[in-house]
């Protein structure tokens, strides 16, 4: 309701600044300061005040004197406080809340003709996803959802690197190594086989004679111009190593999960001669040079002073050329393109925004989010030597570190009488896999995080735990009521009722801004704020035991209504609603 209201208030305050002959070009309405007492307000008294030549509380005073809320349903009182414009909500509109969040599907919006493609995670398919990387996925999945909250029609795609060099040292090193010449894999699982194979060819080629390593690097060389040349029997061998790589990966990234509508190879744009188009045509631009036996773009003119490389002096692609093509291809088949990328492809994204351009593509419908790094804290996980922590070994120490918790706060009777050893575990995956999504995507991403586990995994703070437990807890509650009266909104009159109602009211919005700003961390600040919320509504109005039969019904359907906007905010972010913890 909250996104109507505001509609009506937009649409009140833009008919009483007219009928006062002021602009209406800025209405300055948001929502106010701690310190006001209104569910939104207007600034637009300040604006004002060198035009009229008033104070801004003399503008606002006559501004809300000429608001008519006659028309509006939402809108209720209107009055001042000090220079601002505030607008009440009506009883029709906590009563609307209420039956609005009844839906279990509460805070999806309206669908839109718009087709998105998130483009996310995109990892080299040479080993298992390591840990510093599992931000990608993490906020890939939850931009991804926070546009199918909004309405759009969402695709996710991971775009699969097969045609350049660290595939084919991957594929010389599998064609050229035996496994008696390789370590016991870290799992039983094709990326964490076949990764053994790249880390030899590496250090082969760091260690070997410079005569070996020639001919091992005209091998490369080869297995890279097949695939230029479009060799079948070239495709065919590197898609043997980068299949069964790219299938244990998705093990990992399920987990999360983090799950691809499509995954779209390099190497088709090379099979089907775009990426020789996207040369020819960059070539015939005012843009391209030939210096240093390359054929490359000026993109000053775009404030980037590194040239672009499109076209090696031996006529191979690079990735870029390639992702050009497939990036057209995006826009043939989608209005948005959406992809998360780490901080250190910035470069990378202008150049290939530039270069779109040069090509003569409408460049606002491609966004770009970046991310910084995850971290550990020293000590905070064994590593194997030489390799690192991988996301996999994450996940299982969350999941580990969380039936621990979990655990520790059960005692004999509620185990025995309540919970199974197999809710214990199903628990223990939610928690776990919860808190690391949570803590990961509650970050702006721009922001470097070291993952600890103390924080992540605290139910008594601002933690996936703490959200979980509230849905939990909604779920006991209903599990126990017995109530056939129908809700009457009216009779929540208690602050902390009305307090809950509204921030329930608020969530479709949040979801809103944060699918347009790419920004799932919003609906992560909003899962704590309604947590907070319930909490201390459940601590001070009694549910079940209320004596009143209209305020018992009320409450329950309210305790219903939070119930539905913490497990959609939850589900946006990509964290399991547990029913029992």
């Amino acid at each position: 309701m909250f996104r109507e209201f505001r509609t009506e208030v937009e649409a009140a305050l833009s008919a009483a600044l007219a009928s006062l002959d002021l602009p209406t070009d800025d209405l300055g309405v948001e929502e106010p300061p701690e310190d006001v007492s209104a569910t939104l307000a207007s600034s637009v008294a300040f604006r004002l005040a060198s035009e009229v030549g008033a104070p801004p509380p003399k503008i606002a005073a006559d501004v809300a004197d000429a608001v008519s809320t006659a028309e509006y349903e939402y809108v209720g009182a209107v009055d001042t406080q000090g220079p601002y414009v505030n607008f009440h909500v009506s009883e029709q509109y906590d009563a609307a809340t209420l039956d609005a969040a009844q839906d279990e599907e509460y805070g999806r919006l309206e669908p839109k003709e718009t087709s998105v493609v998130v483009e996310h995670t995109s990892a080299n398919p040479t080993g298992p996803v390591h840990v510093g990387r599992a931000r990608n996925p993490i906020l890939g999945d939850a931009i991804a959802r926070c546009l199918d909250y909004a309405g759009y029609d969402v695709e996710r795609h991971y775009y699969v690197n097969d045609a350049g060099r660290q595939v084919a040292v991957f594929t010389w090193a599998y064609e050229t190594f035996d496994e008696s010449d390789l370590p016991e894999p870290e799992r039983n699982r094709p990326d964490y086989d076949l990764v053994r194979y790249y880390r030899k060819g590496n250090q082969w080629l760091d260690e070997a004679a410079a005569a070996d390593v020639a001919t091992a690097e005209a091998e490369i060389e080869s297995i890279m111009q097949g695939l230029e040349a479009g060799d079948e029997e070239t495709f065919e061998r590197v898609g043997h190593v980068v299949d069964q790589v790219l299938a244990g990966m998705r093990q990992s990234l399920e987990r999360l999960p983090a799950e691809f509508d499509a995954f779209v190879k390099e190497t088709e744009f090379i099979r089907d001669d775009s990426a020789d188009d996207v040369v020819g045509r960059l070539k015939e631009s005012d843009h391209a040079v030939y210096e240093d036996d390359a054929w490359q773009l000026d993109l000053s003119e775009y404030g980037i002073e590194k040239h672009l490389v499109f076209l090696r002096s031996d006529g191979t692609t690079l990735y870029t050329t390639r992702d050009l093509a497939h990036h057209e291809w995006k826009f043939e088949h989608f209005d948005r393109a959406v992809t998360v990328l780490g901080e250190d492809h910035k470069l990378q994204a202008q150049q290939l925004k530039a270069a779109l351009d040069v090509l003569g593509n409408d460049t606002s419908r491609l966004e770009s989010t970046f991310y910084s790094w995850v971290n550990l804290p020293e000590g905070g996980m064994s590593t194997r030597e030489g390799t690192g922590v991988d996301l996999d070994d994450l996940l299982d120490e969350a999941i580990a570190r969380a039936r621990d918790e979990v655990e520790s706060r059960l005692d004999d009777r509620v185990r025995d009488d309540d919970l199974t050893d197999e809710d214990v575990d199903r628990i223990a995956h939610q928690v776990g896999i919860g808190a690391v999504r949570y803590d990961i995507v509650s970050k702006q991403p721009t922001k470097s995080i070291t993952f600890e586990w103390e924080r992540a995994l605290d139910f008594e703070a601002q933690s996936a735990p703490y959200v979980q437990y509230v849905h939990a807890r909604c779920c006991g509650i209903l599990n126990d009521a017995d109530v056939e009266r129908e809700a009457d909104a009216s009779v929540l009159t208690e602050p902390e009722e009305r307090a809950l109602l509204r921030v329930v009211a608020r969530f479709p919005a949040r979801v809103e801004v944060a699918a347009e700003e790419l920004e799932p961390h919003a609906i992560a600040t909003y899962a704590r704020e309604i947590s907070e919320t319930f909490n201390t509504f459940y601590r001070e109005c009694p549910v079940l035991s209320a004596e009143d039969e209209s305020v018992r019904a009320a409450r329950v359907a309210l305790v219903r209504a939070a119930r539905h906007t913490v497990a959609n905010a939850l589900d946006t972010l990509g964290v399991e609603a547990p029913t029992s913890m």
